[in-house]
C-alpha cells in the first residue's frame, strides 16, 4: 500500500507580512525546485530542518540582496526548535515551511 501525503498545510512565511500564508504544491503532493524558486524569488535553495517532520525552504542567498529582509517569524520559528541557533545566525527573505515529505 503506497505512502499517503502527509496532511501539513505548507505556508509561506513572507517578511513583509506577519500572517503566514498557505500554499500547495503544484502536483497537490511535493514542491518542485522551479516552483520553489518561483514562491521565494529565488535561484538556490536550502533546507532548514526544525523537527524530525517539519522544514523550512528558504533563499540560500537572501542574506547577499539588497536590501535583505530579516524573516521575523521563520527566525522566531528556528530559534524555537533549534535553540543552539539563537544569537548565531537568522533567516533573510521568503521561507516556505512545510513536512520535509513536501519537498522532493
Amino acid at each position: 500500500m503506497p505512502a499517503t501525503a502527509p496532511t501539513y498545510r505548507p505556508h509561506l512565511l513572507d517578511p513583509h507580512s506577519a500572517e503566514p500564508q498557505p500554499v500547495s504544491p503544484a502536483n497537490g503532493r511535493s514542491f518542485r525546485l522551479a516552483e520553489l524558486y518561483q514562491l521565494l524569488d529565488c535561484q538556490t535553495v536550502e533546507v532548514v530542518r526544525l523537527t524530525d517532520e517539519l522544514i523550512l525552504i528558504i533563499d540560500e542567498e537572501g542574506k547577499f540582496r539588497n536590501p535583505a529582509y530579516l524573516n521575523l517569524l521563520a527566525t522566531y520559528l528556528w530559534y524555537q526548535h533549534q535553540p543552539e541557533a539563537r544569537g548565531v545566525d537568522s533567516i533573510v527573505g521568503r521561507a516556505i515551511l512545510c513536512h520535509d515529505k513536501q519537498f522532493r
